[in-house]
């Protein structure tokens, strides 16, 4: 388990994290999301010990970081998979790491194994493309066998079957009851791998719920309905707090398509049923987690491309 506590980290007069609390609990996957600049970075190395907080603390394991005697065991962390001695083979790279905690060779070969590197183990990781080098520092982190794992932006590099492979890794360790925490930019890869999102902007918590929750809540939810009688279900449908649109792609023909906000499918099914009226398509949409993030970190992005292209080339 992680626990963060008023974790607070300025420098100058700069605050970068501010008064941060929230839980990380085990048997689950937890998605660490949050603009550029939010300070994702920045709390994770001081949950490692790498930056001092300024103020609050943090625990893993019900211990600060240096205080485990056996790091690697308790916790295994990829916050840069190229800070690696390009000249080194994985294989001798993890032998080192190994040897600090009297780790077997047999340990090694396994997470080489697990990686997918084992045909490329003694080759120099100079060589190395970006996802066998992200497949590395994610071997690495597992060295240990730890019982919590925290990973800024695992699938960076990665194709799609890494991409697949990794998605299946975590969420089968947190099955296993292990701790698991990810940051990411990727909101579709993160809907599909974490089940809890903290969500933080400009240094500060801005939601720490189930992705269910957040994207129930995002407002974006509405109904289809597609049916040839739109005008006479929309009149029936009108009340104050509904919401109906016509989409701009309408049907042609006789068949009208209707978006509904306000009101569930089946209220709009017992209504229309009530009415005679055939409905062709009831169907609930619900907004995508990268509209319910963009919603929620509107106000905390600090990073924005302009709003239209730049026109014109440098002379």
């Amino acid at each position: 388990m992680i626990k963060a506590y008023e974790l607070t980290k300025r420098y100058g007069d700069k605050t970068v994290v501010e008064g941060l609390d929230f839980t990380v609990r085990p048997g689950t996957v937890t998605g660490f999301l949050g603009p550029n600049g939010a300070g994702k970075s920045t709390t994770m190395r001081m949950l490692l010990g790498l930056d001092a907080p300024t103020r609050g603390r943090s625990t893993i394991g019900g211990r600060t970081y240096a205080a485990h005697p056996a790091p690697l065991t308790e916790v295994g962390a990829l916050l840069e998979a190229r800070s690696v001695h390009p000249g080194r083979s994985a294989f001798h790279h993890l032998m080192a790491l190994a040897h600090t905690h009297g780790i077997p060779r047999s340990r090694v070969e396994h997470v080489l194994d697990l990686a997918g590197l084992t045909e490329v183990a003694h080759k120099r990781i100079k060589g190395f493309s970006l996802g066998m080098g992200q497949r590395l520092g994610i071997a690495a982190a597992l060295l240990g066998d730890p019982r919590t794992l925290i990973l800024d932006e695992p699938v960076n590099g990665l194709d799609p079957e890494g991409v697949l492979w990794i998605r299946n890794l975590l969420k089968s360790l947190a099955a296993q009851g292990r701790t698991v925490l990810i940051s990411s930019h990727l909101m579709s890869e993160t809907a599909l791998t974490a089940d809890h999102l903290i969500v933080i902007g400009r240094g500060r918590l801005l939601a720490d719920t189930t992705v269910a929750e957040l994207v129930r809540t995002a407002g974006g939810a509405s109904v289809k309905v597609v049916t040839p009688q739109a005008a006479a279900l929309r009149a029936l449908l009108t009340a104050p707090g509904v919401e109906i649109t016509t989409p701009d792609d309408d049907r042609p023909g006789p068949l009208g398509q209707l978006e509904v906000r306000g009101v569930d499918a089946a209220h709009i099914g017992r209504i229309a049923a009530a009415h005679t009226i055939a409905l062709h398509e009831l169907t609930p949409q619900t907004a995508s987690l990268e509209q319910a993030f963009m919603d929620l970190t509107h106000e905390s992005v600090e990073y924005r491309a302009p709003a239209t292209p730049l026109t014109g080339a440098a002379s």
